[in-house]
């Protein structure tokens, strides 16, 4: 059985950052794509990036992510965090061999219980 657990949220002050983690058991390989999510209150989940068994999606300067193999975690860098950078974050999971991955929340098979990060003063 696949399970996420995510776990490095908190509070931070404006321009702070925090270090996100993706404990992931129950894949039989390595060859399985992290998305990461947020959803701010009465918004949408959106994407914010992804990484393969080959690498990262898609990263800039705000949001890194990175994979520790050896760990099975995942890990999302947050830089220069904002009040409206305030939700709960999740990562998921879908077992994959490709070096491609994206942002239909859809696509995703497995999902972690979430943890909120909450920016403020």
């Amino acid at each position: 059985q696949v399970q996420l657990v995510e776990s490095g949220g908190g509070l931070v002050q404006p321009g702070g950052s925090l270090r996100l983690s993706c404990k992931v058991s129950g894949f039989s390989s390595d060859y399985y794509v992290i998305g990461w999510f947020r959803q701010a209150p009465g918004k949408e989940r959106d994407w914010l990036t992804c990484i393969t068994a080959f690498g990262p999606r898609k990263n800039d300067t705000q949001f890194i992510v990175s994979r520790d193999k050896a760990k099975s975690t995942t890990y999302l860098e947050m830089n220069n965090l904002q009040p409206e950078d305030t939700a709960i974050y999740y990562c998921a999971a879908v077992e994959s061999p490709y070096d491609a991955c994206g942002r239909y929340r859809q696509w995703y098979q497995y999902w972690g219980p979430g943890t909120q990060v909450t920016v403020s003063s």
